[in-house]
């Protein structure tokens, strides 16, 4: 029974909805949990896509997303809730050693991948499976390519300099920004 029928029964049954009087002794009618939620089944196919995403976000582009955010904003709110000069090191260090730690879990990532294709590579040589040995190859050539890029990134930003760089520039100049702001709205409106 639907639950515009519900109520409807209930207003033929006793001629006028103004009358309705409600009955305590009368059970309630169940509802059946399929009309209000809607259930999702999983299938190979949407488990399949969840795994390669998975592995594609540990790869290198984890590392280009990361270096790639603006963190101009962040820096210029950090400004307006706390415009001390420690605040803007110890944010700074903070970005420093997110930055690290995602390099080091892309890095772990790879040494992993390898490690498992040098396994693959191996037995499937002894089996005589030439083009798939090929195609392994190919894969870990990427992978020692992506390794090599991760390096660079990574001595480039301990020397400060660099596209691991471009987040502390980023960030500086949103706080110098927010910084400006200040000064702009406290002081130089002031007429005296």
């Amino acid at each position: 029974m639907g639950l515009f029928n519900l109520f409807n029964s209930k207003q033929n049954s006793s001629g006028n909805s103004m009358n309705y009087k409600q009955d305590n002794s009368n059970s309630l009618v169940e509802i059946p949990e399929k009309v209000f939620l809607e259930k999702e089944k999983l299938t190979t196919d949407s488990t399949q896509t969840d795994r390669t995403v998975s592995n594609y976000e540990n790869g290198i582009s984890l590392l280009f997303t990361f270096i790639e955010k603006n963190y101009e904003g962040k820096g210029y709110d950090d400004a307006l809730i706390n415009p001390d000069n420690i605040h803007l090191e110890q944010n700074i260090e903070a970005l420093k050693n997110d930055l690290e730690r995602t390099i080091r879990k892309i890095k772990t990532f790879y040494e992993d991948f390898i490690r498992e294709i040098n396994f693959h590579i191996e037995t499937r040589s002894r089996s005589g499976m030439v083009d798939t040995v090929e195609e392994l190859t190919v894969k870990k050539d990427t992978a020692e390519e992506h390794i090599n890029q991760i390096l660079v990134i990574e001595k480039d930003a301990k020397e400060n300099k660099g596209i691991g760089y471009g987040i502390i520039l980023s960030y500086k100049r949103g706080f110098h920004n927010g910084l400006a702001a200040i000064s702009h709205h406290s002081i130089m409106k002031k007429s005296f």
